[in-house]
């Protein structure tokens, strides 16, 4: 099941927009890919934040792909933008193992041989899992204010996040991403990431799995790291 479309800006390649539904054992996924005129090289895979989805990316993956000639494919992790509801709370080891589910179903329905992965903040922790987890075919990995590990900094953020969240216009933006899923999106962020069996996360035994070029990109004023996490990475 797919459907596709295409954007041009004045003067610039046409890149073709397809949607694609990733079959897997908990529900479907949505993902949507971005193709130039030539795709010879990697794709590039995002893999969005907390409260991120396919949409929130706006104009973004379309500028990479127009810019860098490749394919690009984000997609919404489960439960989130337009993909099937979770199931139920989140495993405490939900960062690695979206290697282990939902990219690599990802990865084998769309025959993804080598590709280059891309992950804003928890989808940054996301990405190094899947690059350790799936080496063979990772080129390439761009963190962006990814978490490596669980410090009072990122939890006090949060905290403070869930505070704001408790106007309901915060919560109605989330719904005109995420729709009915939208509160369970919320509290599967806000209430990981300050449970005490989230506290000793980390990625530092994923980490040695990796072996491809990184880019590890910090905000100095990101509100839920320090620079401690790309140092790390």
């Amino acid at each position: 099941m797919q459907g596709q479309g295409s954007t041009q800006a004045e003067g610039a390649a046409p890149i073709e927009a397809r949607d694609v539904w990733i079959e897997t054992g908990q529900g479907r996924l949505y993902a949507r890919q971005w193709l130039p005129a030539r795709d010879v090289l990697p794709p590039v895979v995002l893999l969005h934040d907390s409260l991120g989805c396919v949409a929130l990316w706006r104009g973004f993956p379309e500028a990479l792909a127009r810019t860098l000639g490749r394919r690009v494919i984000a997609y919404d992790r489960l439960g989130f933008g337009r993909s099937d509801p979770h199931p139920g709370p989140l495993d405490p080891a939900f960062v690695t193992l979206e290697a282990e589910q939902g990219f690599a179903a990802l990865r084998a329905q769309l025959e993804l041989e080598s590709f280059v992965l891309m992950g804003h903040s928890v989808g940054g922790g996301m990405a190094v899992a899947c690059a350790a987890r799936h080496a063979d075919g990772c080129r390439a990995l761009i963190t962006e204010s990814a978490q490596a590990f669980v410090e009072d900094y990122t939890r006090d953020g949060v905290a403070q996040a869930r505070i704001a969240f408790r106007d309901p216009a915060q919560l109605d933006r989330l719904r005109r991403y995420h729709g009915d899923k939208a509160r369970w999106v919320l509290q599967a962020w806000t209430e990981t990431w300050t449970a005490d069996a989230f506290a000793d996360w980390s990625l530092r035994a994923t980490l040695p799995g990796v072996t491809c070029p990184v880019l590890a990109l910090h905000g100095a004023q990101d509100e839920y790291g320090t620079a401690r996490h790309p140092e790390t990475i």
